[in-house]
């Protein structure tokens, strides 16, 4: 069964979204980002995504919310869509233990996404800089990049570089990269 009822692509926000949504479509509005979008059914793992990936011509990025045994420390993590995760490969990048997926309440408050959500948009939402992004070197090979509106209804497709030269700056995140 497809997700899609309307395979339709605009380079608009969607017609009655959400608040963070609109913060989102705002964002890159202000920064002179253009993107595309497509609406879809509700997705929650990568594997959704192979049919997004089609319509929009780009990979949706693998975006993990992590943190510390202690939950002291959180990360989003960014790769690419089909790669494999293993925390042993990142933790001693990052000089940490080992890391693990962090309560949807600690991503709700400090990105403003529920799982299944979590997306590089979500940086907007972290205005006391508690989370540390951290992007697989991978990611910078793609000229397109594929994300959330912080809602997994809808997919973006993003100019790699507008998100790291534009919107990274704006949100005051600096990435740390990292091979996995």
């Amino acid at each position: 069964m497809s997700l899609f009822t309307d395979k339709t692509v605009y380079s608009t926000p969607k017609e009655g979204c959400t608040e963070k949504e609109q913060v989102c479509y705002d964002a890159l509005n202000s920064l002179g980002i253009p993107y595309e979008r497509v609406s879809h059914g509700e997705i929650g793992t990568i594997e959704g995504c192979y049919e997004i990936k089609e319509v929009l011509g780009c990979e949706i990025k693998k975006n993990l919310f992590l943190c510390n045994a202690q939950k002291t420390d959180f990360y989003l993590l960014i790769m690419p869509g089909e790669k494999p995760f293993k925390t042993k490969l990142l933790s001693p990048q990052l000089g940490c233990s080992r890391l693990s997926f962090a309560p949807p309440e600690y991503m709700e408050e400090l990105i403003n996404c529920t799982p299944g959500s979590a997306s590089v948009l979500g940086l907007l939402f972290d205005k006391g800089i508690k989370v540390r992004l951290i992007i697989d070197k991978d990611v910078l090979g793609d000229e397109h990049f594929g994300c959330h509106p912080c809602l997994n209804s809808s997919s973006l497709k993003i100019k790699t570089a507008d998100i790291m030269e534009k919107l990274l700056p704006y949100c005051h995140h600096t990435p740390t990269f990292v091979e996995l």
